[in-house]
């Protein structure tokens, strides 16, 4: 138990790296909050857009979705910050990082709300109608909160799963958590940064998700 203490429990020795640490715990929260205000709105604009039924413009939406879903997330960040330079584009880590990482989450999240849409019945758009509403109204005021209420659940555990790829930003050099605690890791020869670090993150992601939990049951579909 001592030696357990001593190589994963060390804070005392974590005293000097104390402010590495919380600027990397700042980095972390940044790129997480960026990451889902940036993917989740352009995720419904594109479904929204989607749904005017423009063909050309829905086979490169279709596009994007498929790709972006299928390509690692780390090879996406590696392309942003390195590869863009040769076609003008010069990105900072943090900003390759975010950008990468939102557009895989506006991404997935075109596809949960349109599911969302597309489980709304026909004739809640034709009352809408009937109403005199035309087709954008009746998509703001009628379809759009249904589809938010549904969307909620899946889409609350695509963005902490996705958000939790801040990590990856260590590979462009991003002094983000775990690339800090790592780097003192190796400095010291002791493992209690690594603890330091995840106990950090579930100060981060937990109440996150105990916030979505409270979403899912205020806003649930009613059954």
């Amino acid at each position: 138990m001592d030696q357990i203490i001593r190589y994963f429990f060390d804070f005392p020795l974590m005293a000097a790296y104390w402010p590495d640490i919380l600027r990397g715990f700042l980095i972390t929260i940044q790129m997480s909050i960026l990451t889902v205000v940036i993917g989740i709105p352009l995720g419904l604009l594109i479904a929204i857009v989607r749904l005017y039924g423009i063909r050309p413009l829905n086979i490169l939406i279709i596009f994007y979705i498929d790709f972006f879903r299928s390509i690692p997330q780390l090879v996406l960040i590696v392309l942003a910050y390195f590869a863009l330079p040769y076609f003008g584009l010069v990105l900072e880590p943090i900003t390759a990082t975010v950008m990468a990482l939102a557009i895989v989450l506006s991404a997935f999240s075109e596809e949960i709300f349109w599911a969302g849409i597309s489980s709304v019945a026909k004739g809640q758009w034709e009352a809408g109608r009937s109403t005199g509403l035309n087709f954008t109204q009746t998509l703001a005021y009628i379809v759009l909160p249904q589809v938010v209420r549904m969307s909620i659940p899946p889409l609350t555990n695509r963005a902490i799963g996705i958000s939790k790829g801040t990590t990856l930003g260590s590979v462009v050099a991003v002094p983000e958590l775990l690339n800090v605690t790592s780097s003192i890791q190796s400095n010291v020869a002791n493992p209690t940064a690594l603890t330091v670090g995840a106990l950090l993150f579930l100060v981060l992601f937990l109440p996150f998700v105990r916030f979505t939990r409270w979403l899912e049951r205020v806003y649930a579909h009613p059954r």
